[in-house]
């Protein structure tokens, strides 16, 4: 698998003091790296967009080359989703109705994140809880914390590791 290949996308909900944040995501398979991600006080289909637009403008995937698997929520169905699909050539694929499964690594990463961090803090407002959630999705997660899928090694290193290696062998078959 190469990065940019497959990537995943899914929204959770956050408690704090001031009502529920939600937080969409966008994770590449081949690293397990949350490359897109947006925060809000809705599930409006902005959310998922932002996100997607996010991941979209760092990674600069390859036209026609990715498949974006989501569950069959009804904002990834939405005109203005299909929209940025459409725009940037990208493979829509989604769940089957009632089957969780297919899209098991982003709930995996909503498992942890309420394990590791939001079941132990009491947010008081929604901007800490974007300002914790932003901390331990770019320092900690994608470059700290270590994967099993990644040999043990964070998303980022994961990546960096790999790409060095392709260069190498690359560099060997000339």
């Amino acid at each position: 698998m190469q990065p940019d290949t497959y990537w995943v996308g899914d929204i959770t909900y956050i408690p704090t003091k001031e009502g529920w944040l939600y937080l969409a995501t966008v994770i590449d398979l081949y690293s397990r790296q949350i490359i897109g991600w947006s925060m809000a006080n809705n599930m409006k289909t902005k959310l998922i967009n932002d996100a997607l637009t996010m991941a979209i403008w760092k990674r600069k995937p390859k036209r026609g080359s990715l498949i974006w698997h989501t569950n069959q929520g009804s904002q990834y169905p939405s005109e203005s989703h299909r929209s940025i699909l459409k725009d940037h050539d990208i493979i829509q694929s989604m769940s089957r109705k009632g089957d969780c499964w297919d899209n098991a690594v982003a709930e995996s990463f909503f498992k942890t994140l309420k394990t590791e961090l939001t079941n132990h803090y009491q947010f008081n407002d929604q901007q800490e809880a974007k300002n914790v959630i932003f901390e331990y999705i770019e320092v900690f997660y994608n470059r700290i914390r270590t994967h099993s899928a990644n040999n043990y090694l964070s998303p980022v290193e994961f990546e960096r590791k790999n790409q060095d290696l392709a260069k190498s062998i690359k560099l060997a078959q000339i």
